[in-house]
């Protein structure tokens, strides 16, 4: 099943408003602009996605994404994660793609092989991966593209569960760990600095912002090939 990724980004002035609470301006942009450059480096490296559909209106972000092969919707009316995810699917749909996957830009830990998972268990209808706490959405499989319209925001997992319900179409919840944690507040990103302490190889350019070590490479692990290399530069 061709499959598109959607990722929605604000200009970066815009981004982590909620974060300001906690930290710094100059971190807030900073991990802004990290954490996407993880989540493309990931969805590049994902097996089960044919094409990334950055939908944005941020100038440097949409370079490095033209860098790495995505193709670049301009958002010029920013008018939330939605509606960008609106654009993206009307891309992916004149693209001919049988399947989108929705993602947010600031899931920097969001592991390739455990998304490539869970597209293979996705059949036909919607996928909702939820937040952390249960009630908001963290990415969205649809198939196809407009099986139902993106509902982000407060509450979305039970709004994306019931425009499902009413146009009868099959709905599962996932809940694959790298997923599960976004970063808004103070909060979030504490429990992401935890969780990166703990990992091996996940979210390079978030570790450099946070000063988190890179962790030891596994042991018989290869080099890095082409892919990889190109990802990260992003």
């Amino acid at each position: 099943m061709r499959t598109a990724a959607i990722l929605p980004v604000k200009r970066f002035p815009l981004a982590k408003q909620r974060l300001g609470e906690s930290v710094a301006d100059s971190l807030r942009l900073g991990l802004a602009r990290a954490m996407v450059g993880d989540v493309l480096g990931a969805l590049r490296d994902c097996a089960a996605i044919d094409a990334t559909i950055l939908v944005t209106s941020e100038q440097s972000v949409a370079a490095a994404a033209s860098y790495i092969g995505a193709t670049v919707v301009e958002d010029s009316a920013e008018s939330g994660q939605s509606a960008a995810a609106e654009l993206g699917v009307a891309r992916a749909l004149a693209g001919g793609f049988e399947r989108v996957v929705c993602v947010p830009g600031d899931c920097p830990a969001l592991d390739p092989d455990e998304l490539t998972a869970l597209l293979d268990r996705a059949g036909q209808g919607v996928t909702i991966v939820p937040d952390r706490h249960g009630s908001g959405t963290n990415a969205l499989v649809l198939a196809p593209p407009d099986a139902i319209s993106p509902s982000f925001g407060a509450n979305s997992r039970a709004r994306h569960q019931q425009l499902a319900a009413a146009v009868g179409v099959a709905c599962r919840i996932e809940q694959p760990s790298s997923l599960l944690l976004d970063v808004d507040t103070g909060e979030d990103l504490a429990t992401l600095r935890e969780r990166l302490t703990g990992e091996r190889s996940l979210a390079p350019r978030t570790r450099a912002v946070l000063g988190l070590p890179s962790p030891p490479r596994a042991p018989g692990a290869r080099p890095e090939g082409r892919r990889a290399q190109a990802s990260r530069a992003a």
